[in-house]
């Protein structure tokens, strides 16, 4: 999904203008049934379901700096780059793909999860998350003291914590002497369900809604308009779930051959025509658990 909105929403609002794309797309057009189906799929989809949340915020730094600047109350911050479903390696053990993983202009580095079930966002995870990006950000060699200041931020449909917070700060404390550790790693969990009438209440609304005309905040509101309802969007948003749809296919194909059948990896990759080292991947992934 890499480059899907590799501009700004100001450029895709100027290029739309100069193209005269209409900003609304005609269901009746499409006479095939399953694009249709696709169609009314989109319609559903909220910036709270990671297939969408996806593509919606793949290089968009717009996005990316709303979404922290409330969450963290910093309104001047600059973010430099912005990827989505980056993986983070562990050469020993298992390894993650991040949702979102940013980088700002102080070198601050951000993951957002999204999550939608409460069992993905638990304590150990945020651990996991944020003890691997320490792992892969500070190149060999270099000063330990020169380690970026990392934020681990889950955004969870419910309130996991349970506390009827709309959002928890967890950083390291010396209980001894009652002050903070200030080691520069910081875990932040965001309640979604919470209505309360505040900035981050906005944006958890934002984040709720079904469609552009419900949200506040306009470069979500634009962003989510644009594979909603423009032309150009929705065909990229049509593609990806047929990407999807095609790989969930062979993945299902792969593990009913490997657990089911006991076939070998070489004999898999023949009898499904793809090569040993993508059935090797799955096999990894999906089955051993080992991202």
């Amino acid at each position: 999904m890499k480059g899907v909105l590799a501009y700004t929403m100001k450029d895709m609002n100027e290029e739309r203008k100069k193209q005269n794309i209409s900003s609304n797309i005609n269901v009746s057009n499409y006479k095939d049934s399953r694009t249709e189906k696709m169609l009314q799929r989109i319609k559903k989809f909220r910036l709270l379901d990671d297939d969408f949340m996806i593509v919606c915020f793949e290089n968009n730094i717009e996005a990316t700096e709303l979404v922290l600047s409330i969450i963290l109350e910093k309104p001047d911050i600059i973010v430099k780059t912005v990827q989505t479903q980056y993986t983070m390696k562990n050469i020993k053990g298992r390894s993650v793909r991040l949702d979102i993983y940013a980088t700002d202009a102080d070198n601050k580095k951000y993951n957002i999860e999204i999550q939608r079930a409460d069992k993905g966002a638990g304590a150990k995870r945020a651990r996991y998350n944020s003890s691997l990006i320490d792992s892969n950000i500070i190149p060999a060699g270099s000063d330990i003291e020169d380690l970026p200041e990392t934020f681990v931020i889950f955004i969870t449909e419910n309130d996991v914590l349970g506390k009827g917070k709309s959002i928890y700060h967890i950083n390291r404390y010396i209980e001894e002497i009652g002050e903070y550790f200030n080691d520069g790693s910081h875990i932040i969990y965001v309640n979604a369900a919470t209505t309360e009438k505040t900035a981050l209440g906005q944006l958890m609304s934002d984040f709720r809604a079904t469609t552009a005309d419900e949200m506040k905040n306009k470069v979500l509101a634009d962003t989510v308009r644009h594979f909603k309802e423009d032309e150009e969007g929705v065909s990229v948003m049509c593609k990806i779930m047929e990407e999807v749809k095609a790989e969930g296919e062979i993945i299902g194909k792969v593990k009913l051959l490997y657990q089911d059948f006991g076939m070998s990896i070489s004999d898999i990759a023949i009898k499904l025509r793809i090569s040993n080292e993508e059935v090797e991947k799955i096999v990894k992934e999906e089955i051993l658990c080992v991202k």
